[in-house]
């Protein structure tokens, strides 16, 4: 009766705060009050990552429609997605690299990831990241972007309801540990986004990547900090996002 309680408690605007969370799209400013929602739009998540998708597909269409050769679309399309997230998720996979190998204890890989400097680590990961996605998408095309721009995010809400937060700051823990109804609602909707674009086999095998993915990035953050943090989040999309895109090349 609780889940199904709140599950009646969506609201349409969670789409446009999940957008504001995870985008830097020109979206209409929020109130203080509907920031409070953090964690009951984490349904949200995978709609925002296949919309994310869908601009980047036409960023590829376009930039064929120029006549461009297959590495320059993807790399166009990448620039795009970049673009359209602020770099929150490669921020996050920088971060991550460099606390987690880059300190002894929690407490000192928690202030590495809080620090905005770059270390080797931050650039080895940027570089194999970008790189990886980049040569996947060229093999693998939008369909698959559209894919794995969604189920990369429609297993982040998973993983803030079960896991605790190592912090007790950051906008990660400002958001909260939704209801697992919710989180639960999100990768049902990934799931089903994923189904209808790839078919039955090649989705369903990119859910159970997906999945595999974000339980092995928390039992790391679990062994290294004691938990999750936004970096941890955004460092999920980013390993979820090259596993579907080779998965999904053709």
């Amino acid at each position: 009766m609780r889940d199904k309680t709140v599950i009646q408690s969506i609201r349409p605007a969670d789409l446009l705060l999940a957008g504001v969370l995870l985008t830097r799209l020109p979206l209409p400013r929020l109130t203080e009050a509907q920031f409070s929602r953090g964690a009951a739009a984490v349904w949200a998540y995978p709609i925002v990552g296949a919309v994310l998708g869908m601009i980047g597909a036409c960023v590829w269409g376009i930039a064929g429609w120029f006549g461009l050769p297959i590495h320059l679309q993807a790399g166009f399309t990448l620039s795009a997605l970049i673009l359209m997230t602020g770099a929150l998720h490669e921020d996050g996979l920088a971060d991550t690299a460099d606390g987690l190998w880059g300190g002894h204890t929690a407490e000192r890989r928690l202030d590495i990831m809080k620090d905005s400097r770059i270390g080797a680590y931050g650039v080895i990961a940027l570089v194999m990241g970008i790189g990886l996605r980049w040569s996947a998408l060229t093999l693998s095309g939008p369909v698959a972007l559209i894919v794995s721009a969604t189920l990369s995010r429609a297993v982040l809400p998973g993983m803030m309801s079960v896991v605790p937060f190592a912090r007790s700051t950051g906008l990660a823990h400002s958001v909260g540990h939704p209801p697992i109804a919710l989180s639960g609602l999100a990768l049902m909707i990934g799931g089903a986004i994923a189904l209808f674009s790839s078919g039955f086999i090649a989705g369903l095998g990119a859910v159970f990547i997906a999945i595999l993915a974000a339980i092995g990035m928390q039992a790391l953050a679990r062994s290294k900090i004691n938990g999750i943090t936004g970096d941890i989040l955004g460092a999920t999309q980013q390993v979820c996002e090259i596993l579907i895109l080779c998965w999904l090349i053709s």
